[in-house]
């Protein structure tokens, strides 16, 4: 199922993504491809969920900076929470 976020995201990007400035993002990686990894990492619900925290993150009062999946709080197991 987790095919279907990512096809999503592409279509995104191949359609109204084009719209958006090159280098205007203030996070790294790109909304978009934060989406595709948090859809591999974690599935369609809980990456989708993800994902879209990230997207309400992005706002004109945000610093921005790198931000990684892998570096996320939300649904993080608790073999996870101990390696931290």
């Amino acid at each position: 199922m987790r095919w279907l976020g990512i096809g999503a995201v592409q279509a995104w990007r191949h359609t109204l993504g084009l719209l958006t400035p090159p280098g205007t993002c203030k996070y790294h990686p790109s909304c978009s491809q934060y989406a595709i990894d948090a859809f591999r990492e974690l599935g369609l619900v809980r990456g989708g969920i993800v994902a879209g925290w990230r997207l309400l993150r992005c706002n004109p009062w945000s610093h921005g900076g790198v931000d990684r999946v892998a570096d996320r709080t939300l649904f993080r197991g608790r073999d996870e929470r101990s390696r931290a």
